[in-house]
C-alpha cells in the first residue's frame, strides 16, 4: 500500500508551500537509512494535500504529487562538522539583533517567522555573531514532541533549515533552499535551552553553500546540516529550484 503525507498550513515557509526543512526531514525518515541523508527540493510543496512517497529500487526515495516530483531523498555522507559554540545566554542576547524583525521574506515561516506565535512557530531569529555566522537561542515546546519528552526528527529538520539562509542574506533577499544534507546526532528534549548556530561556506553566483548545527544544553551537538541556498532568477522568483538549477556548486561539509 502506497504512502501519503500531507503538509499542513502550519509549517509553511512561504505562505503557500511547506518549510523546505520541516519537507526534507519527514521524506529523510521515511529514507530507511540511519545515517546522514540529502533530501533535494524540486518543486515547492503544497500545501493540506496528500502527496505521494515512493520507494525506488535505486533506493531513492521520492515525494510525488500528481506525477510532478516534489522532492528526492537518498542516502549521503557528511563528514563531521565543527562549528563555533557559545552559551545559550549569549545566543539569546544576540538573537535581539535578528535582522527577520526588520525585513522578513517570508514572515510567517514556521522556523524563523516574527509573526508566528509561541507555541505556533519555532521563534528561532539568528542574530549576527561573527566570521560570517549566525546564532539562536531555542527552547522546543510541548506541540513539538514525539510523546517521550522528545523533538520529532521533522522539526530538527527544520530547525537545521533557516539559520543557514540568514548566514548570507541578512539583507532579506529572495532565496530558494534547493539541497539539504543533515545527520541528527541526540534526540533534542522540549523544553531544552538550545543554542542554533549558522555559517557560510561557499558561494559562487547565486548558489550558497551554508552550515548549521544545534548544540543541547549540555552542549553536545544534537545536529548538523549542509545545505544549498539559491537566489532564484528575477522573472522566476515564484518558482523553486529545479534539479537542473543545482548544477555549478558542489555540496561539501565544512
Amino acid at each position: 500500500m502506497q504512502e501519503t503525507i500531507e503538509i499542513a498550513g502550519r509549517f509553511c515557509g512561504p505562505p503557500d508551500s511547506g518549510n523546505g526543512g520541516y519537507v526534507a526531514g519527514l521524506l529523510a525518515a521515511r529514507a530507511d537509512r540511519r545515517g546522514p541523508v540529502r533530501v533535494r527540493l524540486c518543486r515547492p510543496p503544497p500545501l493540506d494535500t496528500a502527496l505521494q512517497v515512493r520507494r525506488t529500487t535505486t533506493g531513492i526515495t521520492e515525494l510525488v504529487w500528481a506525477d510532478e516530483t516534489i522532492a528526492t531523498a537518498a542516502p549521503a555522507e557528511l563528514p563531521s562538522v565543527t562549528s563555533r559554540w557559545t552559551s545559550f545566554e549569549v545566543a539569546q542576547s544576540l538573537s535581539r539583533s535578528y535582522p527577520g524583525f526588520r525585513r522578513h521574506p517570508f514572515p510567517g515561516c514556521f522556523v524563523c517567522g516574527p509573526d508566528r506565535a509561541p507555541g505556533d512557530g519555532l521563534r528561532i531569529f539568528p542574530g549576527p555573531w561573527h566570521s560570517g555566522h549566525v546564532v539562536a537561542a531555542w527552547i522546543p515546546d510541548a506541540t513539538l514532541g514525539s510523546g517521550d519528552g522528545t523533538v520529532l526528527p521533522e522539526h530538527v529538520w527544520a530547525a537545521l533549515d533557516c539559520p543557514g539562509y540568514f548566514a548570507v542574506a541578512a539583507d532579506g533577499r529572495p532565496m530558494l533552499l534547493g539541497e539539504i544534507t543533515a545527520r541528527l546526532a541526540r534526540a533534542v528534549r522540549i523544553g531544552e535551552s538550545c543554542v542554533v548556530v549558522g555559517w557560510r561556506i561557499a558561494s559562487a553566483g547565486r548558489k550558497h553553500q551554508v552550515g548549521t548545527a544545534i548544540y543541547g544544553e549540555d552542549r553536545r551537538l544534537c545536529g548538523t546540516a549542509v545545505a544549498l541556498w539559491i537566489e532564484p532568477r528575477p522573472a522566476l522568483q515564484s518558482l523553486a529550484p529545479s534539479e537542473s538549477s543545482l548544477e555549478g556548486i558542489t555540496v561539501h561539509a565544512a
